[in-house]
This record gives C-alpha cells, sequence and structure tokens, in this order.
C-alpha cells in the first residue's frame, strides 16, 4: 500500500500483512514511482488517494508515468468520493445544478489562470467548489477569489466551509460570500460558493434545480 502518510494512516483498519510505503507532502512523484516499482517486482499495489483518485488524486500521475515510460503494468482506478460531494453532503444538496470544481494551489498552476477560471466560473453563474482553498503561507488566493466572486453576485450568495469531513475534527459553517473569509478555512476545508439560485431551507444549503414550481 503505498500513498501520503496521513492517507495511509485512515485506512489502519484494513491493514494486516501488506507492506506499507509512506511519504509526505509534495512526494508525489515518488510514490507513483515506488508504486511502480513494486508492480514490476510482481506485488499487487494498492496506490491511496483522499476522495477519488482521479479527482485532484494520483490515477493522472500513474498514467503519465506508465505511458511516457512505456511501462507494461495494469492499472484499475478505482473510484472514490471526491471532497466535492462528501461536503456537498454534509452542507445538504448545493451541487443539484451545473457546477464546477477549481483548486486555489498555485503550486503547479500558474495563479493567473485559476484567476481567469474563477472569473469564467463566476460569471456563467455556476456553483463552484474550491479545492486547496487556503494554508498558512496562502491567504490572498480565497481572498482574490471572494473578490472575483463579487463581482458577480450578491454578498448575501450561501457559503459552505466544510472541514476534515469524515474525521473526529468534522466541521461545518454556512456563512455567505461577505463572511467567508472571516471563518476558519484551511486546507482540510472545501468551500462551496452556490449560485444565484442557491438558498438556506431549514438549516441546509440547496440549489433548486427547478422541480419544485414553489422553490
Amino acid at each position: 500500500m503505498v500513498g501520503y502518510d496521513p492517507y495511509v494512516a485512515s485506512v489502519n483498519d484494513l491493514i494486516t500483512s501488506q507492506k506499507t510505503v509512506t511519504s509526505g507532502m509534495m512526494k508525489e512523484s515518488e510514490r507513483c514511482r515506488a508504486a511502480i516499482d513494486e508492480t514490476l517486482a510482481g506485488k499487487t499495489v494498492c496506490l491511496i488517494s483522499s476522495g477519488d483518485a482521479g479527482v485532484y488524486g494520483m490515477a493522472g500521475l500513474a498514467l503519465e508515468m506508465v505511458a511516457k515510460e512505456s511501462v507494461r503494468v495494469e492499472i484499475e482506478v478505482i473510484p472514490g468520493i471526491t471532497a466535492a460531494n462528501s461536503a456537498a453532503a454534509l452542507m445538504g444538496a448545493p451541487l443539484m445544478l451545473d457546477s464546477a470544481m477549481i483548486s486555489l494551489s498555485d503550486l503547479l498552476v500558474p495563479w493567473e489562470m485559476i484567476a481567469r477560471r474563477l472569473e469564467a466560473v463566476a460569471s456563467a453563474d455556476l456553483v463552484v467548489t474550491l479545492y486547496n482553498p487556503r494554508s498558512k503561507k496562502r491567504i490572498m488566493q480565497l481572498e482574490e477569489a471572494v473578490r472575483i466572486f463579487r463581482n458577480h453576485r450578491p454578498g448575501a450568495t450561501p457559503v459552505g466551509v466544510a472541514t476534515a469531513v469524515g474525521t473526529e475534527e468534522e466541521q461545518l459553517v454556512l456563512t455567505d460570500l461577505d463572511h467567508l473569509l472571516e471563518q476558519e478555512v484551511g486546507m482540510r476545508s472545501t468551500v462551496i460558493i452556490g449560485n444565484s439560485t442557491t438558498c438556506i431551507l431549514d438549516g441546509r444549503m440547496v440549489t433548486p434545480r427547478g422541480y419544485y414550481g414553489g422553490t
């Protein structure tokens, strides 16, 4: 079993006699290399991602590596629950209509490109899920995202912040665009910004799809 330290630790109850290979942040290529090498050595390998391996996970990197290096190994991508879905379920049903997912991390994607995508999503009135919204070093990105969305949506637009979903530290805050930056938001948080129809119904964040004529 190969993965980032906290991800492997989260499945400790499933580990019996399996060998584990773990490493810290920013070691994605090394983990993929270890997984491929163990597979070529005849092992059955599980390369663990959080959420879904194909959504900001390790599946793409593994597929790129074996293709570019002409390595012949069988890869099965097993679907999981990405942060957008787990956060949305905790909030209510904010993703009932068209939506987008954008990571605010500019470690691999230039901030200028991220900003253009935020602008496009905001102007298109899409619900958006923000991954990697803020860290100790990356403060500006979330502030800029809020500024962009406030140019297109009222400050009362519902926003949900789900942190550490599925763990003992799980937290949920329902707020709005005007007060988002006052909330505790970190790398374990997922932020969902509603569109022009998103509302709070009995304490749940909902984006109506139009089935119910009275909404």
